[in-house]
């Protein structure tokens, strides 16, 4: 799934970018990734987000 978005990203409009974060789990301690399909005026928000 990873290449469709990858090649819609590359041939559609270039204001979109696939943003990968790592959050710490409060459950197990472990580090979970959370990955979104967002508009370039939004990664800097989802970034700085706990």
């Amino acid at each position: 799934m990873a290449k469709k978005v990858v090649a819609t990203l590359q041939t559609g409009s270039k204001n979109y970018a696939k943003v990968i974060r790592m959050v710490k789990s409060d459950k197990t301690g472990a580090y979970v990734f959370k990955e979104k399909v967002m508009h370039m005026e939004e990664v800097k928000n989802f970034i700085e987000r706990k």
